[in-house]
């Protein structure tokens, strides 16, 4: 990693949603970059954690560019189905990760675990890995959680992949209904953040 301060910083991700999210969080004084303007495709995800799968991308992008890059992985483990999509949240979407598929099949599999799951709080929680790697050395990688419920239908339009269908312990709102604000200081990719701001 190289020893002056970090005044550039790439973005390990094609997900728009994920990049916009990172972008806010990160200082201002850091000029952004993104796989986009390398026309980067991610690498493939084969670990078998949020962690290496978020090392791997961070690696992978840092070596391609020569820049450090900071790189998420996260998804959405929901109990009944025994954690899943898990680190497979995005490949739910298919080929192009749409999500309004990915929820579809999240429902589809909850009706054929139990028919009765909406009279139930289905716990389910989102996990975020982020990591800094330079080249091929990590320099830190770090994970968290946020703790909630399945609604029983979409709800909201705000946010992206997963946000309309959970809903944060102790609130009434899926993060698609919450304004931007008000979801970033509960959710896991700002939690992740504050454990990881020290390396930038």
């Amino acid at each position: 990693m190289p020893k002056q301060k970090i005044n550039k910083l790439l973005i390990g991700t094609n997900n728009k949603g994920k990049l916009r999210e990172i972008k806010n969080l990160l200082p201002k004084n850091i000029k952004i970059h993104s796989t986009s303007e390398f026309s980067l495709k991610s690498p493939i995800e084969n670990g078998k954690t949020f962690k290496e799968n978020s090392l791997l991308k961070s690696k992978y992008f840092s070596k391609k560019t020569g820049l450090l890059c900071l790189a998420d992985d996260s998804g959405l483990q929901i109990d009944l189905l025994n954690k899943y999509p898990g680190i497979y949240s995005a490949r739910w979407g298919g080929k192009h990760g749409d999500f309004y598929k990915a929820i579809k099949r999240v429902y589809r599999q909850l009706n054929r675990k139990d028919k009765n799951w909406k009279n139930k709080k289905v716990k389910a929680r989102f996990i975020c890995a982020l990591s800094i790697s330079y080249l091929n050395k990590k320099i830190a990688c770090v994970q968290s959680k946020v703790e909630g419920y399945i609604s029983v239908e979409p709800k909201g339009k705000n946010g992206f992949g997963y946000d309309p269908i959970f809903i944060p312990k102790g609130k009434k709102k899926t993060f698609g209904e919450m304004k931007p604000f008000q979801k970033y200081k509960m959710d896991h990719r700002y939690h992740a953040f504050k454990k990881i701001r020290k390396f930038l």
